[in-house]
């Protein structure tokens, strides 16, 4: 994986997807949950995927009969739950948000 530059933001997004690891978050759902702009977080989103501790996916649906656009889905791989776990134990609490139960 190599070396991965940290921020606030990617924090508090590996705060909200490691909370419930197993399953899959959409960035609208990730973005409130971790209180960051859309505009922090797909590109935070496009880093942490490209360097392999999370997976996308676009859901499959029809969006006309859902009345929606389609969604990207996120979750950590095996990577970046270690990850995650690594980060988040040296900092329990970001400001205004609990990281770790």
């Amino acid at each position: 994986m190599g070396k991965f530059r940290m921020s606030l933001t990617i924090l508090r997004i590996l705060g909200v997807l490691y909370a419930d690891p197993h399953r899959e978050h959409y960035g609208l759902e990730i973005a409130r949950a971790a209180n960051v702009s859309n505009g922090a977080l797909y590109p935070a989103l496009e880093r942490l995927t490209r360097a392999g501790y999370l997976t996308s996916a676009l859901e499959d649906i029809d969006e006309a009969v859902e009345g929606r656009r389609k969604r990207r889905y996120y979750q950590l791989t095996s990577e970046g739950r270690a990850l995650a776990e690594a980060e988040l134990k040296d900092a329990p609490r970001l400001p205004g948000r609990l990281v770790l139960g």
